[in-house]
């Protein structure tokens, strides 16, 4: 299962989760700990955020822990918002096109998590020319999930709210095909300006996400699993439960696709920073 991190606040260098800390997302491209699979080398990315509205990107099929530039990279790039990823295939190949982050626009977005059966019930022409051009040829479940989000959706309903109809449309279809509905999903998404995460699942065994301020004047950083040995610093976001890190903050609020109420005992202390 794939392992992230991601970061908003004042602009620090990508290597702070990258290659530096003692559990980096490096490191966890080796030894995973708190996910089914302990290694993590089908590819890596990271996209990030600077003079331009939309991400730089760089990304290969390499395992991140042998690839000569990523920590050169990461030591050298310094960013107020940037999401990385290193991935373990579940299909759709290896490909540099299906490594995380993807992006569109001034968009970002990457994920780890299962679409139980989601190829047999997928349209079967390969999408519209937009999700072509996002992701090339070969596809993931999750990804096909996430651009099924129409511009109309987006505008009407913001990204959590494209997120979560797109998520009910999902487990709608496969009720309707009769098949066993299950998803587990825990994704980090960005514009550019906010940083958003959800963690969903349709059985609440949703992949691990935890929650840590970062950074020198109010920073936070959104990881699958902490990135060092201090378990007071890190929150665990409950299952069913949307943050968003803008310039005011974090807000934490309950996410579904059917009005379900997640455990929201720890919500508070990662609203109010007091980890």
């Amino acid at each position: 299962m794939c392992r992230w991190a991601a970061y908003r606040g004042e602009p620090l260098y990508l290597e702070e989760l990258v290659s530096s800390p003692a559990h980096s997302l490096i490191e966890q491209s080796h030894c995973a700990t708190r996910a089914k699979t302990a290694t993590n080398g089908d590819g890596f990315g990271i996209a990030w955020y600077g003079d331009h509205p939309e991400p730089g990107r760089y990304h290969d099929i390499l395992p991140a822990w042998s690839d000569c530039n990523l920590k050169s990279i990461a030591r050298q790039i310094r960013s107020p918002l940037f999401l990385a990823h290193v991935r373990a295939a579940t299909g759709g190949g290896t490909r540099r096109d299906n490594c995380h982050p993807f992006v569109h626009g001034r968009w970002s977005f990457m994920h780890n998590g299962q679409i139980g059966d989601f190829r047999a019930s997928a349209p079967a022409d390969g999408g519209d020319a937009r999700q072509r051009s996002l992701h090339g040829p070969h596809w993931l479940d999750r990804q096909r999930a996430f651009v099924s989000a129409r511009p109309a959706i987006w505008s009407r309903a913001g990204s959590l709210g494209a997120i979560a109809e797109t998520l009910a449309f999902v487990e709608r279809l496969a009720e309707h095909l009769e098949r066993k509905v299950l998803v587990r999903f825990t994704a980090a998404l960005s514009d550019g300006h906010n940083l958003y995460a959800v963690r969903y699942a349709s059985d609440w065994k949703a992949p691990t996400l935890y929650a840590a301020p970062m950074g020198p004047s109010g920073g936070y950083c959104l990881v699958s699993e902490p990135l060092n040995d201090d378990d007071n610093a890190w929150v665990e976001i409950p299952d069913g439960t949307a943050v968003i890190v803008g310039e005011n903050g974090v807000d934490v609020r309950l996410f579904g696709t059917a009005g379900a109420a997640p455990d929201t005992s720890r919500m508070g202390r990662v609203a109010s920073g007091k980890m």
